[in-house]
Order: structure tokens, then C-alpha cells, then sequence
């Protein structure tokens, strides 16, 4: 497993200018930020920033926009503790400290030109969103692309103006669930039900599809079950673990699983590499 060779400048922090923030859910908020003189992030899909704020700290937060933005990038953060609280409560133009980015993101080169299946979970299509945007910035490099999503109820469903488009494109394919249904779209009419139930409805070749997943650890065991069932090679499979990540340079261990270091051997990790680190999962 090869783990991402820091560069210096790791351990800098930058001078990021909030541009918006847009209201997602009663919990999350979407920031576009820019960097101070125009400053390219350079990220890859699936990688991570570490955000701080003076006199209150530093929190972890996967990248949720493609790289081929440039610009600007964007994070989808959960109000849930100290730091992104504070963060909540920001407003448009204010100044936030930027490091990274860290570790290893998706494998695009080793995606393209294959059948893609991609999985969310809850808030695990933030950093999905990074891939799912920059494989439609580059849609010819990869074949059939299927995206599921689930989540607990449509209250908490994520990005719902672009979920519709993505139901409208005739070049992807496209499913939501929810766990339940609540007050919030009592009026819900797609599926209801866990994401396991989505993946036996996709037609799928096996031997050149790919799977990335990406939500709370308790639903790897179960996805990760039926897309074996379904045949997809377990080297096919990749899946992106945070753990509580404090420095993002593989020294404070807290994101320590047996051994490995998510946030510089992963996040992204193949199944294949570690199926056996029971921890893990």
C-alpha cells in the first residue's frame, strides 16, 4: 500500500476567502472557497482540507467539487462539533485557514473506460460528489455510470437540485432511497428502503465494472456483501474510510486502523488491500 509523500508546504496554512454558503439541510451547509491570489487547491477527487479557525481549532472536511473547477472549491459541512459549529456560523466573505490537500483520493485513471457503480451513503455523497462532477466534466473517459444514493429520510437528502438533474440525464443512470419517510416530504414518492435494496436492480457486467462506495462504516459490511454477490472482483471495489482525523500528516495516530493511516494511506482504500483489517469495518 503505497501512502501519499507529504510535500512542505503540508504544514502551512493558507488564507481561504468564503465566497457563498448555501443552507443544504437543517445540518449541513455547502462553503465555496477561494484561496488568497487566485491559488489553485489542486485536489483530487476524494481527497481532503483540513479547515481552521483562529482561537477555536482545525477539522478534517472531504472535498465535494471537481477539480476541473479550479478556481474556487467547495465543502459540505455537518454542524457537529466545536469547529464546524463555529464554522456555521460564518458568513459569506469571512477568512478561514486552508491545509492540505491530503491523502489518496479515487483512482480515476484506473475508472476510466470502465462501467461505473458508485454508492452513497447519507453525508458520503459529499466527497462522491467530487468524483460524480468530475466524471461528468470528462463523460467520454468512462463507460455506463450508475449512482445510488440513500439516505435516512428526504429531510436529509443532500444536493436535491442536482439529484433532480441527475434523474433527467439520459447518459447516467440514476436511484434514490430513504429510510423512512418524514414530515419534511410526506409526500415522497421514489423508493423507501435501505441502499442494499437499489443494487440487485442494477444491470451490471461484473468483469468490467467498477464500485466505489463511500458512508457510514456500518453499511460497508452489508453493500460490500452484495456487490460480491453480484460478482464485481473485490480489486474492483473501493471504499473511502474517515476515521477522526486530527493532522492530516500521518502523526497524531487518531486515525490509526492496525497499522494504517487513513489520512495518508487513504482515504481511499481498496477492498481487496483491506478486507482483513476487521477494525476497518
Amino acid at each position: 500500500m503505497e501512502r501519499v509523500v507529504l510535500k512542505e508546504s503540508a504544514y502551512n496554512i493558507k488564507k481561504g476567502k468564503i465566497l457563498s454558503i448555501k443552507q443544504m439541510t437543517e445540518n449541513e451547509k455547502l462553503f465555496e472557497i477561494a484561496l488568497e491570489g487566485g491559488e489553485s487547491l489542486g485536489h483530487q477527487p476524494g481527497q481532503f482540507v483540513m479547515v481552521s479557525l483562529f482561537g477555536v481549532g482545525e477539522a478534517p472536511i472531504s472535498l465535494s467539487s471537481s477539480p476541473v473547477t479550479g478556481g474556487s472549491f467547495e465543502l459540505c459541512i455537518r454542524a457537529a462539533g466545536k469547529v464546524t459549529n463555529a464554522l456555521h456560523r460564518l458568513e459569506a466573505g469571512a477568512e478561514v485557514g486552508i491545509r492540505g490537500p491530503f491523502g489518496k483520493g479515487f483512482p480515476v485513471r484506473a475508472l476510466e473506460g470502465n462501467d461505473l457503480l458508485i454508492i452513497a451513503c447519507g453525508l458520503g455523497l459529499a466527497p462522491l460528489r467530487s468524483l460524480i462532477r468530475y466524471i461528468f466534466d470528462n463523460r467520454g473517459d468512462f463507460g455506463k455510470v450508475h449512482i445510488l444514493f440513500g439516505c435516512r429520510s428526504p429531510g436529509n437528502i443532500l444536493f436535491i437540485d442536482e439529484l433532480k438533474d441527475w434523474n433527467k440525464r439520459t447518459d447516467i443512470s440514476f436511484e434514490c432511497t430513504v429510510d423512512q419517510v418524514d414530515c419534511a416530504r410526506p409526500d415522497w414518492i421514489r423508493y423507501v428502503g435501505l441502499i442494499t435494496t437499489l443494487i440487485p436492480r442494477v444491470q451490471i457486467e461484473p468483469e468490467r465494472t467498477f464500485a466505489v462506495v463511500v458512508g457510514p462504516p456500518v453499511v460497508y459490511k452489508y453493500v460490500i456483501k452484495e456487490l460480491l454477490s453480484r460478482n464485481i472482483p473485490e480489486r474492483q471495489i473501493f471504499l473511502s474510510l474517515e476515521r477522526h482525523m486530527k493532522c492530516g500528516l500521518g502523526k497524531c495516530g487518531h486515525c490509526q486502523i492496525q497499522g494504517i493511516y487513513c489520512c495518508q494511506d487513504g482515504p481511499v482504500f481498496n477492498y481487496g488491500e483491506i478486507k482483513h483489517l476487521k477494525e476497518a469495518f
